[in-house]
């Protein structure tokens, strides 16, 4: 159990690599309560909505859900997130746990008439199951990606939101607070292994998902990440000015993924020859090689390009590759 944005999170419950293999594979199961679960209500918040989030807000209809950016007027990202529109008026903003307090406050310092922003994260519990068997295992129907909807698993009422962090198919399930430790018991019932920290971050890590606070911050623009197509410049959101300046002028680094060519284990911090630096790396246990992802200047980001990343003082080759990293065979 580690500290983490003010919880007590497991890193590992039966190691990282089965963990993380079980999602590859089968189904597995992450506690991921600690997220923040943002409530937007009011006749004004659609429109509230469309400046404050990068992408564009009126393509979601009722049942749907949409990743997107809170940036800030220089382009930063305050925080990535998923916006569910629960009804005309009514939506839920699923937050970074970490950027729980920064992302409410963003929003509650812009807030309009018409519109109210509510902290609702401790009313809720949040449980993610992931995998290709995870519905089977659930007893739930294949879904439309991005979409959500009020069900009933293991007899618990949840909002079954057919999203998650691992490219895999599955749901993440949101109850009332009081029903997480049932909802977890039950989920864990039916097969699923248990999942901590650490496969989180190498299944994401392999499907090339950003965490914020390594590969994306309020000091990375959205254009360099990657996510440009998150963003929706037409409709003027905070920051967009800034973006649409960076796209048109071509942004000077980009965030790339990459492999190690030699056998060393790519770190966070990690210098890039050339003036890069990676911003998440591991051990991808689906390919038996380093990876990670990392900002490069534009010279060097083309796919197939060879890096030199300084590894503990030693100088070890890595190659640019097209993202996601992990891809499953068909």
């Amino acid at each position: 159990m580690v500290p983490f944005a003010g919880w007590e999170m497991p890193v590992q419950y039966e190691g990282v690599i089965p963990e993380h293999l079980a999602v590859r594979s089968d189904a597995g199961a992450f506690d991921v309560s600690h997220m923040g679960q943002l409530h937007v209500e009011g006749p004004a918040t659609a429109e509230f909505l469309q400046s404050v989030l990068s992408n564009d807000i009126d393509r979601l209809a009722d049942g749907e859900a949409q990743y997107t950016l809170l940036t800030t007027e220089s382009g930063g990202i305050v925080d990535d997130l998923i916006v569910y529109r629960m009804s005309h008026g009514h939506y839920l903003l699923v937050v970074n746990a970490g950027n729980r307090e920064a992302a409410y406050g963003w929003l509650k310092e812009r807030e309009r008439r018409g519109t109210e922003v509510r902290d609702a994260s401790d009313e809720y519990a949040l449980v993610a199951v992931q995998g290709p068997k995870s519905l089977a295992r659930l007893g739930l129907d294949d879904g439309e990606q991005f979409t959500h909807g009020m069900g009933e698993v293991g007899g618990i009422e949840v909002m079954v939101c057919r999203t998650g962090y691992t490219g895999e198919k599955g749901v993440e399930l949101l109850s009332a607070d009081e029903d997480g430790a049932a909802l977890w018991d039950f989920v864990i019932g039916q097969d699923v292994v248990p999942c901590g920290l650490g496969a989180r971050d190498t299944l994401r890590l392999e499907v090339c998902y950003p965490l914020h606070g390594n590969d994306i911050t309020t000091e990375t623009d959205a254009i360099s990440a990657g996510l440009g197509w998150v963003c929706a410049l037409d409709t003027g959101f905070t920051g967009a000015e800034a973006l649409r300046r960076i796209k048109d002028a071509g942004p000077e680094r980009r965030l790339v993924a990459f492999t190690m060519e030699e056998k060393a284990v790519p770190r966070q911090g990690m210098a890039i020859e050339g003036g890069g630096e990676v911003t998440s790396g591991t051990h991808s246990p689906s390919l038996d090689v380093g990876i990670g992802m990392g900002y490069v200047p534009v010279a060097q980001a083309a796919e197939g390009q060879e890096l030199e990343i300084d590894v503990r003082g030693r100088p070890r080759r890595a190659r640019v590759v097209k993202k996601p990293i992990y891809r499953k065979e068909s």
